[in-house]
């Protein structure tokens, strides 16, 4: 219980505004409430399904202290396992049953998660461990582990593209007005937010993300108290995978093709949001993808030009004002 004395630290609610500021903002920009309400919609969207791929990173990096630049090996391998349930089921997703097409879709993030958290295990136990606390090499070695990834892939699945198109249900838009919001991204953005909701209230509600946290803080505390907090890193490794094989899978979909390249092309973003969102943390990573995805759905539709620099442009603004992002998590030893 804590002290009534004890003055408490107060909030940081300042990037909790950027969202609804921004756009609210952009409504007498783009002039027209319909098309701000579908570039909006879509950008949330987008946002969520960039916050499922980064969330496992930003979730390693801020418990394990450890930079995987191969992430998107994860969220490629995650997508490709994806099409072994897709792919033989397409009949199934081509009928017009919204309860038959999410099922074979759940059962195919289910099947992608599990295949990413096994190799993610894995990746922990032989590429990992052994260069935990140095950075320089995580970082060579992860990047050699996301090429080596992308070969394996083209050798298993064949280097075509591979076309992932969206269950009949989940095609088509619903219309609010004159607004159309896609039927895809309504559900990316459940998604998304369910992501978001389970890992906060398991990294503070609950005795494993109590037990994970202390040991990023005290390790030997823990290990003293009868813990394997080896086991727990591993497990917190997997975890991670498993949400950018997820990530990949619903990209997957809102692109409706494949690539093994797919995942070093999204790492730019992932990037940038763990970056801008502070590293480690989950809450500015979730903020941070939002905040990305609709900047760039603004600038595509006010100035497409400027579309193309405006992720840059947000993080060098975001940097500006708060330069270990908006949410900075304290590492050891700092």
């Amino acid at each position: 219980m804590s002290n009534p004395d004890l003055p408490s630290k107060p909030r940081d609610l300042a990037p909790l505004f950027l969202v609804p500021v921004l756009a609210l903002a952009m409504l007498p920009l783009i002039g027209s409430f319909p098309t701000w309400l579908t570039l909006t919609v879509a950008g949330l969207a987008m946002g969520m399904m960039i916050f499922i791929m980064a969330s496992g990173l930003t979730l390693v990096f801020g418990l394990m202290d450890v930079l995987n630049f191969g992430h998107g090996a994860f969220v490629a391998v995650g997508a490709y396992a994806a099409t072994m349930v897709l792919l033989p089921k397409k009949g199934w997703l081509e009928i017009d049953s919204l309860w038959m097409n999410l099922g074979v879709l759940g059962l195919a993030l289910v099947v992608a998660m599990l295949v990413t958290a096994v190799l993610g295990w894995a990746f922990e136990r032989l590429i990992i461990m052994p260069v935990y606390g140095q950075h320089l090499k995580q970082i060579l070695i992860t990047m050699g582990g996301m090429i080596v990834a992308e070969q394996i892939i083209g050798v298993i699945w064949g280097a075509e593209q591979v076309p992932l198109p969206l269950p009949e249900s989940l095609r088509g838009a619903i219309f609010i007005g004159d607004a159309a919001i896609e039927k895809y991204r309504l559900i990316a953005v459940v998604v998304g937010i369910f992501v978001f909701l389970s890992m906060f209230l398991i990294l503070n509600r609950t005795k494993l993300g109590l037990l994970i946290r202390a040991g990023v803080e005290n390790g030997e505390m823990v290990e003293a108290l009868g813990y394997r907090i080896r086991r727990l890193f591993v497990a917190v490794f997997a975890a991670g995978s498993a949400l950018a094989g997820l990530g990949g899978v619903m990209w997957g979909l809102y692109k409706e093709t494949l690539t093994a390249a797919m995942g070093s092309e999204v790492m730019v973003m992932v990037f940038i949001v763990v970056i801008i969102g502070g590293l480690g943390s989950v809450g500015g990573c979730f903020i941070g993808a939002l905040l990305m995805a609709l900047v760039t759905n603004y600038a595509g539709f006010l100035a497409p030009k400027f579309a193309l620099v405006s992720n840059i442009a947000l993080m060098m603004a975001i940097l500006l004002w708060r330069p270990a992002g908006m949410y900075a998590i304290g590492r050891r030893g700092a």
